[in-house]
């Protein structure tokens, strides 16, 4: 047995995404040792290369962080060669994956039906903003609209506050990461069957998939969930929420849970902060009265952490059994050489940025040994994949090269 397989070794994906959604999703599956050819427009490529990019000329950091360990190769898909060049490699893809505008696709040519008479076994996967017979199909979308038609910024903020859209990218990361998955079932089907598939998701559609809670407090009764803080949407508990740590910075913050089970984690918690004495006290020992009376527990709570750094709070209750978290930022989180020490993040040398700290695929895989690699130049494999894919002479592509069509 080759202990140091590649989990996707031999699976050919055609990567027709751009920005978040798709490259997200594309990423994963080379980080799993498919090979992921992303088809770019020669006139500079995904339009995610120069967004935010530090000197207007080098890949962003943005783009190297969606699309390492890929290969870059340049297609003119509005010219009938280049098309022709596309269709002739999914003849021996795998995988095609988009992420155009609605009707894009389509008006390429490239669409299912047309790629399926090219390759029946082909899987084609598209993800879109909202679904096909939404009455929003043809609207376009970015993360923050998936977030806020999918209802995660109607449970998001305070209470009495407007709806706030979360830091991370859920609707264009977390989508990518459901059809990535639906990929990995659809190549299985296909290896007992011979089969291909069409799968298509909607950021709207895929933010259902991360609001449980919410849809759970619904289900219960009747009424749309309202924000809750820092706190959590199927009900009220003390102590739940962030307490201030020294020295009082932007996130100098614990956040501290207590299970409403049993009462074994308020004991833990009151012990080591130096309130055993409140052991048995009728006031706190059930979680509905811990609840009437939170803003005396925050009261007995605020100068124990206020004493001490959010690090140090954090030690202390973890290691007392009281779930604890401090507020770290992502510059704390790179620095941390704990998640290099593990592989989470990983150096690596890129030909324009330099030596960079890359974040990794985090799940661990007995079977899957891919060395990151970093994202490609733009049309740096046009070449090879071309020589690969479809057995082109280099001077066949130094043809379609001077004719515009890579």
């Amino acid at each position: 047995m080759n202990t140091k397989a590649a989990a996707l070794s031999g699976v050919r994906v055609l990567d027709l995404t751009q920005f978040e959604a798709g490259p997200a999703c594309t990423e994963v599956l080379a980080w799993m040792g498919a090979e992921v050819v992303k088809i770019e427009n020669p006139a500079g490529g995904d339009q995610l290369r120069r967004l935010g990019s530090v000197d207007g000329k080098s890949d962003s950091h943005f783009f190297v962080l969606f699309n390492a360990n890929k290969k870059s190769m340049t297609c003119n898909l509005k010219s009938e060669r280049g098309l022709d060049l596309v269709k002739d490699m999914v003849r021996t893809a795998d995988v095609v994956i988009e992420n155009f505008g609605p009707g894009v696709i389509e008006g390429l040519g490239l669409g299912y039906e047309a790629l399926r008479a090219v390759n029946p076994a082909i899987i084609y996967a598209q993800l879109k903003g909202f679904a096909e017979g939404s009455p929003f199909e043809n609207f376009l979308a970015f993360d923050m609209i998936g977030q806020a038609t999918g209802g995660v910024m109607s449970v998001t903020g305070e209470a009495d506050g407007k709806p706030i859209k979360p830091g991370p990218n859920f609707a264009d990361t977390g989508t990518g990461m459901l059809m990535a998955v639906s990929i990995l079932g659809a190549l299985y089907h296909k290896q007992a069957t011979g089969e291909g598939q069409h799968l298509s998701v909607a950021m709207q559609d895929a933010m259902l998939q991360y609001a449980r809670f919410p849809l759970s407090d619904f289900m219960a009764t009747g009424q749309a969930p309202t924000r809750s803080a820092e706190g959590i949407i199927t009900g009220g508990n003390a102590p739940m929420g962030l307490f201030p740590c020294h020295p009082g910075g932007a996130n100098d913050f614990v956040y501290i849970y207590v299970n409403r089970a049993n009462n074994r984690q308020w004991h833990r918690l009151l012990e080591i902060i130096g309130h055993a004495d409140l052991i048995g006290d009728k006031r706190f020992e059930t979680a509905a009265n811990r609840f009437r009376n939170k803003a005396e527990i925050d009261d007995i709570i605020v100068p124990w952490t206020r004493q001490r750094s959010k690090s140090d709070a954090m030690e202390l209750l973890g290691t007392a059994g009281v779930p604890a978290g401090a507020v770290f930022d992502y510059k704390e989180l790179s620095e941390n050489l704990d998640f290099e020490k593990r592989g989470i993040f990983k150096w690596i040398d890129h030909p324009t940025l330099g030596r960079i700290r890359m974040l990794a695929w985090p799940v661990q895989m007995s079977g899957n040994h891919v060395e990151l690699a970093a994202a490609p130049l733009l049309g740096e494999h046009t070449e090879a994949v071309l020589e690969d894919w479809l057995g082109l002479s280099a001077r066949e592509v130094a043809q379609l090269r001077s004719n515009g069509v890579v």
